[in-house]
C-alpha cells in the first residue's frame, strides 16, 4: 500500500501514465505532421475532396440532364397538339355550319339551280353568252413518255402502237324549241 506521505511513488506512476497518455497523443499527432500539407485548394477545400465533390454534382447532373430533356421535349409536342386542336376545331366548326346549310332546302334549290342549271316545271332557261365570257378548256398536256431501252425496241414501240388523237371539243348545240306534230290530212282523190 502507498502511504500517502510518500509522494515519490504514487506521483511516479501517474507521470508514467501521463506520459504514456500524452505520448500516444503526440505520437498520433507527429503520424499527421509528418504527412506533407497540400497547399492546393480549391473553394477551400483539398484538392481530392473537390475532385470528389465535383464528380458527385458531374453524377447528379447527367441524372438530371434526360428527365429535363424529356420533358421540354413533351412541353414543345403538348404546344404543338394545342395549336392543331384548335385549327382542327374552327375547322369543324365551318363543316358543322356547312351541314346546317344542307339542311335547308332553299340552299339546296339554288345550288341545283346554280352548279346543275336545273329549272323548275314551266320555266323557260336562257343562257346569255357574252363574247368575254367563254374560256375553252384547259386541255391537260401528257407528258411523252420517255423512251428507253435499245432504240429497235422504242423505234418499234413507235410504230405498232397507234398514236394518241386529242380529243376535240366541240360546244354543246343550242336546244331546239319542240317541234310540233303535224295534222295528218284526209287524202283527197
Amino acid at each position: 500500500m502507498t502511504d500517502p506521505a510518500q509522494p515519490g511513488v504514487f506521483a511516479e506512476k501517474a507521470s508514467a501514465r501521463g506520459s504514456r497518455s500524452a505520448r500516444g497523443k503526440s505520437g498520433t499527432n507527429k503520424f499527421w505532421s509528418r504527412l506533407p500539407k497540400s497547399d492546393n485548394t480549391i473553394f477551400g477545400l483539398s484538392t481530392s475532396r473537390a475532385v470528389v465533390l465535383a464528380m458527385v454534382v458531374l453524377m447528379l447532373a447527367l441524372t438530371l440532364a434526360v428527365p429535363l430533356r424529356t420533358y421540354i421535349s413533351q412541353r414543345s409536342d403538348a404546344a404543338q397538339v394545342a395549336a392543331e386542336r384548335q385549327v382542327l376545331e374552327e375547322e369543324l366548326r365551318k363543316l358543322q355550319g356547312q351541314n346546317a346549310r344542307f339542311d335547308d332546302p332553299a340552299y339546296i334549290e339554288a345550288l341545283a339551280r346554280e352548279r346543275l342549271r336545273y329549272v323548275k316545271p314551266g320555266e323557260t332557261p336562257f343562257q346569255v353568252q357574252l363574247p368575254g365570257d367563254y374560256k375553252e378548256p384547259e386541255k391537260k398536256q401528257e407528258k411523252e413518255t420517255p423512251l428507253t431501252g435499245p432504240w429497235y425496241r422504242d423505234l418499234w414501240q413507235t410504230i405498232s402502237e397507234p398514236p394518241v388523237v386529242p380529243e376535240t371539243t366541240t360546244p354543246a348545240p343550242m336546244p331546239l324549241a319542240p317541234i310540233e306534230p303535224e295534222e295528218q290530212g284526209v287524202p283527197t282523190g
